[in-house]
């Protein structure tokens, strides 16, 4: 069994879907889930306790002895919010969702700053962390096309819900040391049209 960690700060969307995708039958079993955050009153850590999933209110500052005394498989970040230290990096397997195709848009308000620019495509990147911001290898993307009608609320809610859709196969991809592809999520169920890859997008 794998023992994987998903260290967040706010609502724990992703982390919701991760949970409830290893929760399917032929999943059980697979991983171990811990969740962590720096918000002692977070979203996230609420909907840990709700669906039975260990979990630990982690400050900040205390990061570096927890992952040193740990030893997760993979620890992926859910809209954590701040920046972890190079030592902090160095103690795990640490991957990242943002939400634009890197490398566009890093750091802060991408989703609004790719609108704003008026891009036709954006879409969502599962990369590797390092010190540098929104650096490391791209493990996935996949793309969100923007149409002329499109509306901000509406490209928005496109990104966060590729966002719960490709995050857990890409975890389950990465713990089977497979490399993720396109194919994985069409296979698996529709992105809703938007994504350029299902055959429903006009």
């Amino acid at each position: 069994m794998k023992k994987i960690a998903i260290l967040g700060s706010g609502e724990g969307n992703i982390f919701e879907a991760i949970v409830n995708y290893f929760a399917e039958e032929n999943r059980k079993g697979k991983v171990e889930i811990f969740c962590l955050s720096d918000d002692y009153n977070s979203e996230i850590l609420n909907k840990a306790k709700k669906m039975n999933i260990s979990y630990k209110y982690l400050p900040f500052e205390e990061n570096s002895n927890y992952f040193a005394t740990q030893n997760f498989d993979l620890i992926i970040l859910d809209y954590y919010s701040k920046d972890l230290t190079a030592n902090v990096l160095e103690l795990g397997r640490f991957i990242n969702i943002h939400p634009s195709l890197l490398p566009a848009f890093k750091g802060k308000d991408a989703i609004s700053r790719a609108f704003e620019a008026g891009v036709k495509v954006s879409g969502v990147t599962i990369h590797t962390m390092t010190n540098q911001i929104d650096g490391g290898k791209i493990l996935a993307q996949f793309p969100v096309l923007i149409g002329n009608a499109t509306h901000f609320d509406e490209f928005q809610a496109e990104i966060h819900k590729l966002e719960r859709l490709i995050t857990p196969i890409v975890i389950d991809k990465i713990l089977e040391d497979k490399v993720f592809d396109f194919s994985d999520l069409i296979s698996t169920s529709s992105c809703g049209g938007n994504c350029g890859g299902c055959g429903n997008c006009s």
